[in-house]
């Protein structure tokens, strides 16, 4: 067969052919495209990895600055409860005084109103027992037909409301 006796011959070309080729895609691709896609993934890892140690101290500032705020936070607290505390002291204390003050004013006016009403009951008392003094003397002399002293009809009437 003619094909069979043309494999020798042909078959070298095609084999260099095939060398060449393949030796042309590996100077090609292997020593020009994938040191640069080497390269580009090498420098992605990095970007990546700076990153991530960005991240991870982004996250421990964060940390930090929250532990900061939570101090302040109840520092503050302690503070604004200090504070309020004394105020509410300060608050009883000056309502006290004004309490104290107020009490004493109404004690004074109770005592003067006390007074008042007992001077106007011992004047209305003494008014009754003039009146009475009086009313007395006159159904004396009217009943019996003896006049009565003032002091006598005086004396009879305070005897009198003693007893009642």
């Amino acid at each position: 067969m003619p094909q069979i006796a043309q494999i020798a011959d042909t078959y070298s070309s095609q084999i260099f052919w095939l060398l060449l080729t393949f030796g042309f895609v590996f100077f090609v691709i292997g020593l020009g495209m994938v040191p640069k896609v080497q390269g580009t993934a090498d420098a992605r890892d990095a970007k990546i990895t700076g990153d991530l140690d960005a991240a991870k101290a982004a996250f421990a500032r964060a940390d930090e600055a929250e532990a900061d705020y939570r101090v302040r936070d109840a520092q503050s607290r302690t503070a604004a409860q200090a504070t309020l505390a004394k105020a509410k002291s300060e608050t009883a204390k000056a309502s006290e005084v004004q309490l104290a003050a107020a009490d004493a004013e109404v004690s004074t006016k109770i005592n003067a109103a006390e007074a008042r009403i007992k001077a106007a009951s011992d004047a209305a008392l003494t008014q009754i027992e003039t009146v009475a003094a009086e009313a007395a003397r006159d159904m004396v002399a009217r009943i019996a037909g003896v006049e009565a002293s003032d002091e006598a009809a005086r004396n009879a009437v305070k005897a009198a409301l003693a007893h009642g």
